[in-house]
Formats: structure tokens, C-alpha cells, sequence
């Protein structure tokens, strides 16, 4: 079902919300590391770690999270790099579950 951009649609009893530019700010002032994408309403994040197995366990532990808050990144891992790509789809771009996800995302990384 096609929807107009900025339109949310209703997640259980929530309505799921797009950010206005001013929480958008705000909230990456807040998100070391996190920026925007070119071209998308999304942010985007480069973990680097010491080799495979520890890029491994933190896709594991983000994974858990996301699952539990059924909210899923994007992204994207070549050996001891994860990129990270935050939007949610059912408003077509950043609302405060990305930035929720991101602050987690953060706090396991050590970085």
C-alpha cells in the first residue's frame, strides 16, 4: 500500500511519527558518530572493531535488541566493519525509534 511521504501509519495503538528538522538536530547532537544520509531521511553509523569475531558478536547483541524492540537496522559487514543504516519504514524516515535504536546501538559498541 503506497502512502504519501510524511504519513505514518498506526503500529498497534502508537502512531509512528516523523521527526520535524528541530528533533532531527537535536537528536544527532546526541548520537556521536551518527549522520545523516545523502538523499534518504535516514542516519548512518561505521563500527570498526578488532577482527571478525568481535564484528560478529556486535551484529549479535544489536540483532537481539532490534528484534526485541522490532525495529530493524540495515546494514552491512566486510570482516571487522559494520555500517549501519537507522530509518523506519512505516513513516519514510527518522522517527524517535531510530534514535532510541541508536543511543543502544552506541552504548554496546565501546567506541
Amino acid at each position: 500500500m503506497h502512502r504519501p511521504q510524511g504519513v505514518s501509519r498506526q503500529r498497534g495503538m502508537a502512531m509512528i511519527e516523523k521527526l520535524t528538522a528541530e528533533e532531527r538536530a537535536t537528536a544527532l547532537k546526541e548520537l556521536s558518530g551518527w549522520n545523516l544520509v545523502e538523499g534518504r531521511d535516514a542516519i548512518q553509523r561505521s563500527f570498526k572493531f578488532k577482527n571478525f569475531n568481535e564484528a560478529w558478536g556486535f551484529m549479535t547483541r544489536v540483532a537481539l535488541m532490534a528484534e526485541k524492540a522490532d525495529h530493524h537496522p540495515e546494514w552491512f559487514n566486510v570482516y571487522n566493519r559494520v555500517d549501519v543504516l537507522l530509518s523506519t519504514h512505516e513513516c519514510n524516515g527518522l522517527s524517535q525509534r531510530d534514535v532510541k535504536l541508536a543511543r543502544q546501538i552506541s552504548g554496546i559498541s565501546n567506541q
